[in-house]
């Protein structure tokens, strides 16, 4: 990383930053009055000629201070306005009254104000959105609507996970490869300035006259005692209205008080880090990593072409063993039909893993002397992309003929998964050595995040009930203690099977969620919703002893 930040490196860095300005920057504002710094580029007051810095103590920390952390350094924000501090005030209520019972609906209701709050403090800055943005927002609200649509943790929680990603890069505007991967860590500075940010704005309000705030507090008071009046009155007198107002409403006690206020707290701060992220984001882009020593194009290319030799081979053997079956290849290696598609697979996803690793350090140190250095360096990486796709196709073809044998499972549908999506970062790097990689970084957290968003809409426990079920109808093989762990979101695949084997499957997901009793509407997802209904007219039947017979509770092993 590059942290010289004086001279004429400082002015071409600020230059740069200048011309490439993020998606929604906010203008440089104006020094104030007073001689206050505020993170405008140029000399700080004390810095004028003749003058004598106020506070010494301050000049020696600036100068202590790492470069790179004063780079990307934010403006001083503008001051916190009152839509910002209801709206984050809406999203800790939000969080309190309807995540108390888990996710779903309710998750995507509570981010909308913290939404509400960013958009306001961005325009307070002036600040204005781009089209990459947009996208962002856009992929950050669909990721979140899939615990509202999937029943199953593992696809909702990277969805999630995936939205604080997009999240972050929608206010910071990061579009080089440390703006996306330390925009999250935006927000853990947001936090804690986001507190003082708020208090200041509090402070400033001390003074505001009455006749400005006391009508908007008498008239929600005399709102909500009129509700409570009102809602009590009809609920008493129509049995049908009083249960649609207690489906409607969370049911809050006073044993959830601690719960619920932690809840509150996590969700008025998170709200405040995104508005005050939005406000003044973090320059993570000013961030300039310096590039390896270039190599000669001997030293640079040896290895890679002898690896692009290996992958040739490899890949022909491939084909060989496509086009001449399989039976010849076990007979001469002696591997049973499931060894030879397990291990080939986790072999070959690795050595995609480490292929991205290889194009990665070798382009750090390709030689760039010239044109002819940019088409040698693009000749030999793409080659190995174009092979590296082959070893791709190959370990899918692995995989498929496993679970054609041996069933589909969670494991087996997620690293599936994940090889297809090396498979689209190796064609997006064969795209960028075409035509520029400026776009790479947030091509690549876009395809990150649409092949999360994807993965959680298509349902995989649904698909691995949906595939094991079309096996058993047709070889009527069929693994039912596999299924007690699947989530609601395979009741609608596992209730074709005929009984008993169909109460088998289902026992442990109708045993888990008449554990759980009710779930209120904000906590149910759809897949949960459908799986309680489907229940509800066709109940398990089976006995313990019949499902035991049929293997349902036994201990199993997944790779």
């Amino acid at each position: 990383m590059s942290e010289n930040t004086g001279g004429a490196n400082e002015a071409r860095t600020d230059d740069a930053v200048n011309a490439e300005a993020t998606a929604g920057d906010p203008p440089a504002r104006p020094q104030p009055a007073g001689g206050r710094h505020t993170g405008v580029t140029g000399p700080p007051p004390w810095a004028q000629a003749g003058a004598v810095p106020g506070n010494p103590w301050q000049v020696q920390q600036r100068s202590a201070t790492p470069s790179w952390v004063t780079l990307v350094r934010p403006a001083e924000a503008a001051p916190i306005r009152t839509a910002t501090l209801v709206a984050v005030l809406a999203s800790g209520l939000a969080t309190a009254l309807l995540l108390g019972d888990g996710m779903g609906p309710g998750l995507l209701l509570a981010v909308v104000p913290a939404v509400v709050a960013a958009y306001v403090a961005a325009r307070a800055a002036r600040r204005s959105a781009r089209p990459w943005t947009v996208a962002w927002v856009i992929g950050c609200v669909a990721l979140l609507a899939v615990p509202a649509l999937r029943d199953s943790a593992w696809p909702a929680t990277l969805a999630i996970l995936s939205a604080v990603l997009l999240g972050a890069l929608a206010l910071h505007g990061s579009r080089t490869w440390p703006g996306v991967l330390l925009s999250p860590l935006g927000f853990l500075d947001a936090a804690v300035s986001g507190v003082g940010w708020l208090v200041t704005g509090l402070r400033s309000r001390g003074g505001v006259s009455k006749d400005r705030w006391l009508p908007v507090v008498k008239a929600t008071v005399v709102a909500v005692v009129l509700l409570l009046l009102f809602g009590a009155l009809f609920a008493s007198a129509d049995a049908a209205f009083a249960d649609l107002l207690g489906d409607l409403l969370p049911d809050v006690s006073v044993e959830d008080g601690p719960l619920r206020f932690i809840l509150f707290v996590l969700g008025a701060v998170l709200a405040l880090a995104a508005a005050r992220t939005a406000a003044a984001p973090l320059r993570w882009d000013r961030i300039e990593v310096a590039p390896g020593k270039p190599r000669s194009r001997v030293e640079w290319a040896l290895p890679l072409i002898l690896l692009n030799l290996l992958f040739a081979g490899f890949n022909a053997v491939q084909l060989a063993v496509l086009f001449g079956g399989y039976d010849k290849v076990l007979k001469s290696t002696g591997l049973t039909y499931a060894e030879y598609a397990r291990q080939g697979f986790w072999q070959l996803l690795w050595a995609t893993l480490l292929t991205l690793a290889v194009i990665a350090l070798a382009l750090r140190w390709a030689p760039r002397s010239g044109a002819g250095d940019r088409r040698f360096v693009r000749a030999v990486l793409g080659v190995l992309c174009a092979l590296t796709l082959v070893v791709v196709a190959a370990a899918l073809r692995r995989m498929d003929l496993y679970v054609e044998a041996y069933g589909l499972t969670r494991l087996r549908v997620s690293v599936a998964a994940m090889e297809l999506w090396l498979g689209l970062v190796i064609v997006l790097i064969m795209a960028a050595g075409l035509f520029g990689g400026r776009w790479l970084a947030r091509a690549f957290a876009a395809s990150a995040a649409a092949a999360v968003l994807a993965f959680g809409l298509l349902s995989p426990d649904g698909m691995v009930a949906e595939r094991n079920v079309a096996r058993f109808e047709a070889d009527a093989k069929i693994d039912l203690s596999y299924f007690q762990s699947l989530s609601a979101d395979a009741v609608p695949a596992l209730d074709r099977l005929p009984e008993p084997q169909r109460s088998c499957a289902l026992r442990g997901i109708n045993d888990e969620m008449a554990e759980a009793g009710d779930v209120p509407w904000y906590a149910m997802s759809m897949g949960e919703y459908r799986a309680r209904q489907i229940l509800r007219e066709r109940p398990v039947t089976a006995s313990y002893e019949v499902c035991s017979r049929l293997g349902s509770f036994g201990s199993r092993v997944e790779y």
